[in-house]
């Protein structure tokens, strides 16, 4: 998943410590640091400054941009974090090649918060034996509507003649895959060759109409109005509109569903500082601090508590998420969606 430029939060917000603080206080002994591998920009600053205020522990921030990019640094060697978030897939991975600690739930008590429906649903480490669920959510689609007045809820908008040139989608292989296998009434995970290749046939017709598959930059074109509808996270769009322009822009999770991410905190082997990993795995986990991270994202909290006190709208719902399908680790036949979006890049 990509992350998002940082907003300004509310100033009420910004000491909120809530009936769930637990208390301030400085650690006992031992190193006051964590340093933090996440997402670009999925934490406000000021939820950091109050952990840090909180605990007298400071956050050492690095950012990625990709679960790959996270991947690779850390199997070459890019040792010294105490603390990631990987979404479920790259948890799976992560369990299997014994990069991570299985974590202790004694040391987490706000874990109690968290909505077990959706918990129910977690395949990729089941019992959460070495993860923290932080947050969930799907890529969708923004429409700049004072161009598009009218389209379908559907993926079936990357097929219209009339848009040709005016829209991307994600340089995402699983992302957008995905999207056609749903599109299809497919799974997302699923490792059939008929549907995979039913699925590159619906993707070849996306890409004819698509300007290109992108990553970075659709957001910010977006604004600009260089594209009128794009394949992305709320959060990448949003955030590079003023006031008018986010009042023409509908985003929308399409009826057919598509992929969907679960991000989660984890406590990787090796690290130094597993004391002040549990403490900031439980105070994100806390209801107030997760509904200012909710509010910041403006996506749905898995917080029951946390739900209660947000007090921005979500660009979409939790019942809209239940359209939307897990991507689960493929294995080896990862090889045979690689091939495919080889392809489909190239055109063949």
């Amino acid at each position: 998943m990509k992350k998002i430029p940082v907003l300004a939060m509310a100033i009420a917000c910004a000491l909120a410590i809530g009936v769930w603080a637990g208390g301030k206080g400085e650690t006992s002994g031992g190193s006051k640091v964590l340093y933090f591998y996440n997402w670009v920009t999925y934490i406000p600053e000021d939820v950091l400054q109050t952990f840090e205020e909180e605990t007298g522990i400071e956050v050492i921030l690095d950012e990625f941009a990709s679960n790959e990019e996270m991947y690779a640094k850390l199997k070459a060697g890019g040792a010294g974090y105490d603390v990631t978030i990987p979404s479920g897939d790259f948890v799976s991975i992560m369990i299997r090649e014994d990069m991570l600690q299985p974590i202790d739930m004694s040391k987490v008590p706000n874990f109690k918060y968290l909505d077990p429906e959706f918990l129910s649903k977690i395949t990729f480490d089941p019992g959460s034996r070495y993860s923290v669920p932080f947050f969930a959510g799907a890529a969708g689609i923004t429409v700049n509507t004072r161009q598009v007045p009218a389209f379908e809820k559907s993926w079936k908008i990357f097929t219209r003649d009339d848009l040709k040139g005016r829209m991307t989608m994600l340089d995402d292989m699983r992302e957008v895959m995905g999207d056609a296998l749903k599109f299809l009434g497919y799974s997302v995970n699923t490792k059939n060759p008929k549907e995979l290749e039913a699925a590159k046939q619906v993707v070849s017709l996306w890409r004819d109409k698509i300007v290109k598959f992108d990553a970075e930059t659709f957001g910010p074109a977006f604004a600009r109005g260089e594209f009128w509808v794009v394949q992305g996270y709320v959060e990448n769009v949003f955030t590079e509109l003023d006031e008018a322009l986010a009042q023409d822009a509908r985003f929308f999770i399409p009826d057919e569903g598509g992929p969907m991410y679960l991000d989660s905190m984890v406590i990787l082997k090796g690290a130094k500082n597993v004391e002040n990993a549990y403490k900031f795995i439980n105070f994100i986990s806390r209801p107030d601090i997760n509904a200012r991270i909710a509010d910041f994202l403006t996506i749905p909290s898995l917080n029951t508590e946390g739900r209660k006190l947000m007090k921005e709208k979500t660009a979409y719902s939790y019942e809209d998420l239940k359209r939307c399908e897990f991507k689960e680790d493929l294995g080896r036949d990862v090889e045979l969606y690689e091939s495919i979006w080889h392809e489909i890049r190239i055109g063949k």
